[in-house]
């Protein structure tokens, strides 16, 4: 769990974490045959990092009928942070029309962690069996350590990278400025003017805006 906990830090990207932290779940936690980080923009939910497409398909079916447990984890504020369900054979009424479904996918047990809660976005790490009961206090332990690594990884990633995107964004719109200064005798502060009042009347990003001053040399 260290040596990964060392190794999630040193991933390059937010994909890369991503997929290390999910394969590291089917290393080292007891029954795990499946693992994928589910993120829910609203009510829309995005599959992070599968490693099998059982993981897409559950995530797809608590989409489409609204309710599953993956479901709530990741859209619980204030709710619980973990969830396992031991045996999906046995009668699960909080989910009656899940439950069935997920069975026919393979699913026998399942667990699931939440991972952060950022502004609408939530996210949470699922771990799946296809056999009942695979999932143990044992289990449950080790999950919740991988968890909490994970999320401060993610954090980490997610962070570096934003910070990248920051950066090349100013370098973008420093450049189309400088076009536009050169091109039109435009002064700094009416070059980037031009950039916003584009972006805002044709609702474009002004990043997008500037790369196409990059690109093109002026705005059509």
């Amino acid at each position: 769990m260290a040596s990964m906990a060392r190794d999630l830090l040193s991933q390059e990207s937010v994909d890369a974490t991503l997929a290390r932290i999910t394969a590291s779940a089917t290393e080292l936690v007891e029954g795990c045959d499946a693992a994928g980080i589910l993120v829910l923009h609203d009510s829309k939910v995005e599959t992070l990092a599968p490693t099998h497409q059982l993981v897409i398909d559950n995530d797809q079916l608590q989409q489409r009928l609204g309710q599953g447990p993956c479901f709530d984890a990741a859209r619980s504020l204030q709710g619980e942070r973990l969830f396992r369900i031991a045996d999906l054979t046995g009668e699960q009424p909080r989910w009656p029309h899940y439950v069935p479904q997920a069975q026919a996918l393979g699913v026998g047990s399942v667990m699931g962690f939440l991972l952060f809660a950022d502004d609408e976005d939530l996210g949470a790490l699922n771990l799946y069996s296809r056999k009942p009961g695979a999932f143990t206090e044992t289990s449950e332990l080790a999950g919740w350590l991988l968890a909490s690594h994970a999320a401060v990884a993610f954090s980490s990633a997610r962070t570096h990278t934003q910070m990248e995107q920051a950066v090349a964004t100013r370098h973008v719109i420093g450049e189309a400025m400088g076009i536009l200064m050169g091109s039109r005798h435009f002064t700094e502060h009416e070059a980037f003017d031009v950039l916003r009042r584009y972006s805002q009347e044709n609702n474009i990003k002004l990043r997008e805006v500037a790369r196409r001053v990059c690109t093109e040399g002026c705005l059509s």
